[in-house]
């Protein structure tokens, strides 16, 4: 059966590569862009080609490599900017048009429906956006690894719960679609991920947080390990 949106994936960024993702509801021709950093021409180019109106931003946490350029489309579009209330609150994250959302709670974008999953971890107040197939993860989950937790707010207690509530309720064909690659493309199923990455390996708390915070760890780009 035809989806009712497409995503289109635009890989941006400075010192290393952010993901941002444009997702078409296909009937309305409304749009929202998932954590919007670094490259503003690229990103209104696009929405150009696609000849959509950008009515949402869903940010996943609010590190400046996510949302960089929030303030800027919210000037040129004027959309509306959805965020975890726990993260707008512990980071004290302010923008024009910001909505507070909750765990489970769900946004319209035209005909296709968005489900807010709260994934603390990486920050307070991390959270992940579900459609019918795929999973927009921020840096709670990469394909390869998952976002490090010693930062403010950062927890690997509460990243072990997040990997495993998105191993119980998200089904294994849904693909994955993080905000950096560590030599693997955006797009793999979570299934793969479920075999592959070490994170979603690990069944005991201890040993997660010990493995997660563990020291030495190979820096792939800066303020990034696995």
């Amino acid at each position: 059966m035809d989806k009712n949106y497409t995503v289109s994936i635009l890989e941006l960024g400075i010192s290393y590569v952010n993901y941002s993702y444009i997702i078409l509801d296909k009937a309305s021709k409304d749009a929202a862009i998932v954590d919007p950093a670094w490259g503003l021409e690229e990103i209104r180019t696009n929405l150009d080609k696609l000849g959509v109106r950008l009515t949402q931003i869903l940010l996943t946490h609010s590190h400046l490599d996510h949302v960089n350029l929030v303030s800027s489309l919210v000037e040129l579009y004027n959309p509306t900017v959805f965020m975890s209330a726990k993260e707008i609150d512990f980071y004290n994250f302010h923008c024009k048009n910001l909505n507070a959302v909750y765990h489970l709670d769900s946004i319209k974008l035209g005909d296709t429906l968005i489900k807010c999953l709260a994934t603390p971890g990486h920050t307070a107040g991390g959270m992940c956006f579900v459609l019918p197939d795929c999973i927009f993860t921020g840096d709670t989950i990469f394909i390869e690894g998952c976002g490090i937790c010693n930062t403010q707010g950062g927890s690997p207690e509460r990243m072990f719960d997040s990997i495993q509530m998105i191993k119980n309720i998200v089904h294994p064909n849904t693909i994955v679609y993080p905000g950096h690659s560590f030599g693997k493309k955006p797009g793999c199923p979570l299934g793969l991920l479920m075999k592959e990455n070490i994170y979603f390996l690990i069944e005991n708390k201890n040993i997660f947080v010990n493995f997660r915070m563990r020291n030495n760890q190979k820096h792939l780009y800066p303020g990034r390990v696995l």
